[in-house]
């Protein structure tokens, strides 16, 4: 450092602590992927492999190994075949009589009668057969389920036969109240669907 440097104040621009710019850090430097964990590590499920990981699997060892209870779709045991019965019979059904209410509410609508009319008159019989028709064979299919699951316990086995007779006894229940010729009715036309469905299942499998 010179004298005059000494009296002004002046301070050096060259030694260990000038600052060089050619130095100085950017902010990638500290924000490197070294500097931070990787995010996905962090997750509780990182370690896991994700191409042989199962969210959702059905054992054929927890499937009912009951001779003859082979279906179409796994069961389980009485609660699948139950909510697959139920439910598949209500939809049908509804669907059905949903079709029936719109060829009846066509059918007795006059031609000429105004669009609002005829469409009001369409819909109260949509309405009025369709859940009918439901509820009445969704009640008929739990029944069923309850009388061909006890049957078949009993037996030791699922074949045509407890179809034909959970059947034909639901469907007598259903008609309990009216008398002995409704129950005979609805019992044969209930055996009748069970023993088709039956007879069905066994040649698609």
């Amino acid at each position: 450092m010179s004298i005059w440097e000494s009296i002004s104040g002046r301070k050096q621009t060259t030694g260990p602590d000038t600052y060089d710019p050619t130095t100085a850090q950017d902010a990638t430097s500290f924000l490197s992927e070294a500097a931070f964990p990787d995010p996905t590590q962090l997750h509780p499920l990182s370690g896991l492999n994700q191409d042989t990981l199962d969210y959702i699997t059905l054992e054929d060892s927890a499937l009912d190994q009951t001779p003859g209870s082979r279906s179409l779709l796994p069961s389980r045991g009485w609660s699948d075949d139950l909510c697959y019965g139920a439910g598949t019979t209500y939809l049908a059904a509804l669907t059905l009589g949903g079709v029936w209410g719109l060829s009846e509410g066509l059918a007795k609508t006059p031609a000429n009668a105004p669009p609002k009319i005829r469409l009001n008159g369409v819909l109260n019989s949509i309405t009025r057969r369709g859940p009918f028709l439901g509820n009445s064979a969704g009640v008929v299919a739990m029944v069923y389920n309850g009388f061909n699951s006890g049957i078949g316990y009993a037996r030791g086995k699922h074949d045509a036969t407890n179809s034909i007779v959970a059947g034909a006894l639901s469907g007598m229940l259903f008609k309990s109240t009216r008398g002995l010729k409704p129950m005979m009715i609805s019992g044969g036309i209930v055996a009748g669907i069970a023993g088709g469905w039956s007879v069905l299942n066994k040649a698609l499998l």
